[in-house]
């Protein structure tokens, strides 16, 4: 006599939540359980947890022989996801619960020794794939108001063992995961409370506008850090797309995510002690780093110089490709990255090279040094480079009242951006490729002309001059001039700071 149960669960592999099988058998002979098909030490210790929350839930638990395959069986299991699935299968294998909805439901979540279920980490991605899949999920209640961010899919939260185990048998219904949304309005900080900097407050919103990388240098107290911090606010919200592929990652890292600003671009700034797995993400089993947190949103490095060289290459590839694969021996990762850098540095160790109020102490050779540490190439992902220069003591008793405020700087940029999405077929002019760059930039020969005579005396680089022009193209989204102009690239060029000192 034998009886066999399969449930439908899901591991984790990056951001993605391939299908597992639980299939659970019962079969004649000496107590026992046994899982096989590759699990952790987490899942292995799942049938302490699962037995004990049966017997406390006041079911029976059977005293066979029992077997659990988790296949694939090639597919690494890690984590208390499994808990639930497993325990369903038991029962459903001895009989004590109905099998009928086992072919249209996944289940994951963590049981305590009580019976009470817990949260798991990567609800989101579990959720994306089961609603593709048209199967009913079910999961801890915790976890209920971000898989309410799937909206296509039917998902529903139970609080214990014996609430899913009454479900199946058809004798209560579980409620379906509600959304947690605040009505509550948040508040970003906002750059009208940022005084004088015009330049720097221009470059941020064309930043904005098309997507562009930025590097702000000047001396402390300037405002670096101040501007920086105030660009979320002026970006366009994510599409729902992008918020979910955001959101999807911040759920697989355990951080979590607020789930009130999912639609507003993630801003991340690690710390200049942060190593290179930290930025990239790793680990025998592999983790987002910092640029994955900050995917469809802004990377933010304060003292950049400070960063080590190598963790600042580690940079230089995922700038242009937009994701990060992470191997190990046993397993792949893929993560998105496709982030915007936005970089503050001081000019010299000191800080004051150039400033009007402080000399400079740093002799050339440590200046020389200092500048080094940030190598040539990653300067050429950077589009901007723009100086913030100490401002007036008497511009800072300006009413910030008459300053331009977030909101009116970001209906422009989203007027910009969405001049941009239309023209580029979805892209911003910041990801476009050379070939798409030929024939979607309205630019004269004369103009042409004067760029390539101004590029070739600043000496840039390829992959510079095409910069140029995409920042020039998004200043005449912003003027909302369908041709670029003599005045557009002449601005372009003045965000080159460190092109034009060398």
């Amino acid at each position: 006599m034998s009886d066999l149960a399969i449930v439908y669960s899901r591991a984790q592999n990056g951001i993605d939540a391939p299908l597992v099988r639980v299939e659970v058998h019962l079969s004649n002979g000496l107590p026992g359980l046994s899982i096989v098909g590759l699990p952790e030490t987490a899942v292995k210790e799942s049938k302490d947890r699962v037995r004990a929350a049966i017997l406390n839930s006041n079911l029976d638990f059977p005293q066979r022989r029992i077997t659990i395959n988790l296949s694939p069986a090639d597919l690494p299991k890690e984590g208390g996801r499994f808990d639930l699935p497993i325990a369903i299968g038991i029962l459903a294998a001895s009989k004590q619960v109905s099998s009928d909805r086992l072919t249209e439901t996944e289940f994951v979540g963590e049981l305590s020794l009580s019976g009470n279920l817990h949260p798991i980490k990567g609800v989101l991605p579990v959720a994306i794939k089961a609603a593709k899949c048209n199967r009913v999920l079910v999961i801890p209640k915790n976890n209920g108001s971000e898989a309410a961010l799937i909206t296509k899919g039917i998902s529903k939260t139970a609080k214990n063992l014996l609430n899913v185990c009454a479900w199946l048998n058809q004798m209560e219904k579980l409620p379906n995961a509600k959304s947690q949304l605040s009505s509550k309005i948040n508040t970003l900080a906002d750059l009208s409370e940022v005084k004088g900097q015009v330049q720097a407050k221009r470059a941020l919103e064309i930043s904005a506008a098309g997507n562009h990388n930025l590097l702000f240098i000047g001396p402390p107290g300037t405002g670096k850090t101040m501007l920086a911090s105030r660009l979320p606010g002026i970006m366009p919200p994510l599409t729902e797309k992008q918020a979910l592929e955001t959101a999807a990652v911040a759920s697989i890292s355990g951080a979590g995510f607020d789930i009130n600003q999912w639609f507003v671009p993630p801003m991340r700034s690690p710390h200049h002690t942060s190593s290179a797995v930290a930025l990239v993400g790793g680990g025998s089993h592999p983790k987002p780093g910092e640029i994955s947190l900050a995917h469809e949103g802004i990377l933010f490095l304060d003292e950049l110089p400070e960063f080590s060289r190598h963790v600042l290459e580690v940079l230089r590839e995922p700038m242009e490709s937009g994701k990060v694969t992470i191997s190990r021996a046993a397993r792949q990762a893929d993560f998105p990255a496709r982030f915007q850098l936005i970089a503050a540095m001081n000019p010299c160790p000191c800080g004051y090279l150039g400033d009007k109020e402080r000399e400079c102490i740093c002799s050339q050779s440590q200046i020389d040094r200092y500048k080094a540490k940030i190598s040539g190439p990653l300067l050429d992902r950077i589009d901007m480079h723009v100086e913030v220069s100490r401002i007036p003591y008497k511009e800072l008793r300006a009413n910030h009242k008459k300053i331009e405020s977030s909101l009116h700087i970001q209906k422009r940029v989203c007027l910009a951006r969405n001049i941009q999405l239309k023209r580029n077929n979805g892209k911003a002019n910041a990801q476009l490729n050379t070939l798409e760059m030929d024939q979607l930039l309205d630019i004269s020969e004369k103009n042409l002309i004067l760029l390539e005579k101004i590029v070739s005396q600043l000496k840039l680089s390829a992959r510079a001059y095409h910069r140029v022009l995409k920042i020039a193209r998004t200043i005449a989204d912003l003027d909302y001039s369908q041709s670029i102009i003599q005045n557009h690239i002449l601005e372009a060029l003045s965000y080159r700071c460190l092109d034009r000192s060398r």
